[in-house]
């Protein structure tokens, strides 16, 4: 096929807007550093703690508003298997929003921390941080590929490439201003992601919903005409997962750095508070557009577009949805305008992730355990450095798989399971839980993890469960939320041999637990005889003098 020269074009149009206004932003925050009273490195990872509040819910919802989120919910309504009741994402993204501002903005503000692995390292040390860390990077890599996925997708449909190159020159245009200005190159590019967003794919939907190779949405919600319903079911049987999954997305999202940077660049816990409940109200209303357009594909007749037979679904591209709709649902010139927006937005997106494990890489491996002699320079050559190889490792996932429905919802899982009961641990139940609790959950975690299995990565699924299906690959249909079960049991494990130890060197009578911080007990620890006397002698003479 030959090349898209106009939708090349648009392409390149937005692509330049999105990278002037990272440029422009990187100037913008060179002159904060010389403002700035405290160290040059944060305010690159969190913007000075300064950022207009008006640019905070910008980028806050920007990020969540992302490539995954977009076409992951177009992807899922035109899925003939799955359906709108399945876009769990716009319900589960506004009660992350609201669990965040409720129990977690004050948590992580009130020691003025900069990334979330800061409370981990402060309390159980550099080394079980550091295995703490690995999943936490493992679930931003993953979300990398995710967006890199849905903007190679976006792109090669438009222009006529192949993906991984679309992939590629993508990835590099992002890399390129998240190296130039850190967070305020970020989060100026969400403002003008979700500018276009917005605009562009507002309006599309009116030229899609009049397609006259579309039928009526509203009576292909329920009734099928070229494919199944895109309403979509949910039997009795099924509600644990949809639960699961839902709880997966809402409880999963406070393990992401980018949550907590977006709520460290604030100048108050109000501010921070507000950036959430505004995100929270905006998150599903920016996903309407998607859904509606997963909707109106789940209802053409693809047969009599310019697509032709057989359909994107029958073809193993329902991950691309949107972006074909775009282009053969829409006149040609309004295509290119929401194409061009889908991509510049898609394309805003990735900087945050990039830039969320790069800032942990570059403080709290580099600078806390590599290097800690490092200076301000060292720490943000290490963040650039980190924000190029992460960038690497996602686009080379990217070109991996179609699905981008696929990377959000294990980026997510990984998080969840491992993830969510130590967030929860360390900030709420710290007095209770200590290193050994902690490392003892996350190989609980990812023991039960690889034992239940995820057949889509090639993981086998050994462990029975409950309510399992048998399917005619072999593989097990999972009904029971085993996701939450294991985030449950982590939590207890963690608590329980937590205990476990204190009662162990409490009894074996040694003397590092009773000064080790990182064991903690609700009972006060007991002093041995001759300790006390030489106290009690101590406070007479002080008493006399």
């Amino acid at each position: 096929m030959a090349v898209n020269w106009p939708g090349l074009l648009s392409i390149g149009v937005f692509y330049m807007i999105v990278l002037g206004t990272g440029i422009w932003a990187s100037r913008k925050s060179k002159r904060e550093e010389k403002k700035c009273p405290g160290n040059r490195s944060e305010v690159t990872m969190v913007g000075g703690r300064n950022l207009n509040i008006w640019v905070s819910i910008f980028t806050m919802t920007a990020t969540w508003v992302g490539g995954g989120y977009i076409l992951g919910n177009a992807e899922v309504v035109y899925d003939p298997t799955k359906g709108l009741v399945w876009a769990t994402g716009p319900i589960a993204f506004a009660i992350n929003m609201i669990i965040g501002a409720l129990f977690f903005v004050t948590p992580i503000r009130s020691k003025n921390y900069v990334t979330l692995m800061d409370p981990f390292q402060e309390k159980y040390g550099n080394t079980v941080s550091t295995l703490l860390f690995i999943p936490a990077l493992i679930g931003d890599i993953l979300w990398i590929a995710c967006i890199l996925g849905a903007l190679g997708g976006t792109v090669s449909v438009v222009m006529d490439i192949s993906s991984p190159l679309a992939v590629g020159i993508s990835a590099s245009v992002a890399i390129l201003y998240t190296l130039m200005g850190g967070l305020y190159s970020v989060a100026y590019t969400d403002v003008i992601q979700l500018s276009l967003m917005l605009l562009g794919l507002w309006l599309c939907v009116p030229f899609i919903l009049t397609s006259p190779t579309s039928a009526n949405i509203t009576v292909a919600a329920v009734t099928k005409l070229y494919q199944e319903p895109w309403l979509g079911k949910l039997e009795l049987e099924q509600s644990g997962r949809w639960i699961d999954d839902v709880l997966l997305l809402a409880f999963g999202g406070i393990c992401y750095q980018a949550f907590y940077q977006r709520v460290l660049s604030t100048a108050t816990d109000a501010q921070a508070k507000i950036t959430c409940y505004a995100g929270a109200v905006l998150c599903p209303f920016l996903g309407i557009p998607s859904l509606i357009i997963g909707a109106a594909a789940a209802s053409t007749n693809w047969n009599q577009t310019t697509y032709g037979s057989p359909s994107p679904f029958e073809q193993g591209k329902s991950g691309m949805i949107l972006p074909i709709a775009l282009q053969h649902l829409c006149p040609f010139f309004v295509s290119l305008v929401g194409m061009g927006a889908l991509a510049a937005s898609v394309m805003s997106s990735v900087d945050s992730a990039l830039l969320s494990a790069a800032s942990q890489l570059g403080r709290n491996i580099f600078k806390n355990i590599i290097y800690k002699r490092a200076s301000e320079k060292m720490i943000i050559l290490a963040v650039k450095v980190s924000v190029f190889l992460c960038g690497m490792m996602g686009a080379g996932l990217a070109m991996t798989t179609r699905s981008i429905h696929l990377f959000w919802i294990v980026s997510a899982d990984v998080l969840y399971s491992m993830m969510t009961p130590q967030v929860t641990c360390i900030f709420y139940l710290s007095k209770w839980a200590n290193k050994y609790g902690a490392c003892s959950g996350l190989v609980l975690a990812v023991l039960l993890r690889a034992l239940v299995g995820e057949p889509v990565i090639g993981l086998p699924d050994l462990l029975p469960l409950p309510w399992d299906k048998i399917q005619d690959d072999g593989h097990r249909y999972r009904l029971f939320p085993f996701r939450t079960a294991i985030m449950l049991i982590t939590t207890g494990t963690i608590l329980l041999v937590s205990q476990l130890a204190v009662c162990l060197c409490e009894k074996r009578g040694k003397r590092d637990a009773k000064t080790d911080t990182n064991l903690h007990t609700t009972v006060p620890l007991r002093m041995d005889v001759e300790e006390q006397e030489k106290l009690n002698k101590e406070q007479t003479q002080l008493s006399l003098q």
